[in-house]
């Protein structure tokens, strides 16, 4: 394997890594491993006999793009999610827990009580009013967004907990909730046939 072959790998491996969005730290990380590339690009083309200086200049401008992305994800960003995990840790520890970070609902996975998947969270929508929360968008089946189905789901039918949204809907009930377009939301959240937690018989 040539040497040119070392930043290609190391781009594609970190690009994977940035793309994935799996967190501060892990595409923080790939923002380093896109910045090394670069880094090496530069060098290799600058010791060579034959330096190409539009891939100088380009891996150039590319190297502080991705520093700014450093900067960003491994610094302010992580700084965000350690404080979010933080609190949210405190909170699980209290008598009665109090918050969930709104910012890990989004990919969080919807089960059932008998802890069957029903979907993942793809979007939040809140009211303007009492700021309180509208209702929350799921996403199932498809591949990567392609041929999935969206549903608006009420929050009196959802609880939060660490790492997942528990739903109190049967399977049946979860069918039932009308389907929503990917662009045309509701402006109210349709209602489920369903007690909702907390509530009393």
């Amino acid at each position: 394997m040539t040497l040119n072959w070392i930043p290609a790998v190391l781009t594609m491996i970190a690009s994977l890594m940035i793309a994935a969005n799996l967190g501060a730290r892990v595409t923080g990380s790939g923002f380093v491993g896109v910045s090394l590339a670069s880094s090496l690009w530069i060098i290799f083309q600058s010791t060579s006999n034959q330096p190409d200086t539009s891939i100088i200049v380009m891996h150039s401008i590319l190297l502080l793009v991705n520093l700014f992305g450093v900067w960003r994800w491994l610094g302010r960003h992580r700084h965000y999610e350690d404080g979010r995990l933080r609190a949210h840790e405190r909170s699980r520890r209290a008598p009665v827990p109090t918050l969930f970070s709104a910012d890990a609902i989004i990919g969080a996975k919807v089960r059932d009580g008998n802890r069957e998947t029903r979907g993942t969270v793809v979007d939040v929508m809140l009211n303007c009013d009492d700021r309180s929360l509208a209702y929350v968008v799921t996403s199932e089946g498809g591949v990567k967004g392609a041929g999935e189905t969206l549903r608006a789901v009420p929050p009196q039918h959802l609880q939060f907990e660490k790492d997942e949204v528990i739903s109190d809907l049967s399977e049946a009930q979860w069918r039932d909730l009308p389907t929503i377009e990917k662009d045309r939301w509701p402006e109210v959240a349709p209602q489920a046939k369903s007690r909702s937690f907390g509530s009393r018989s």
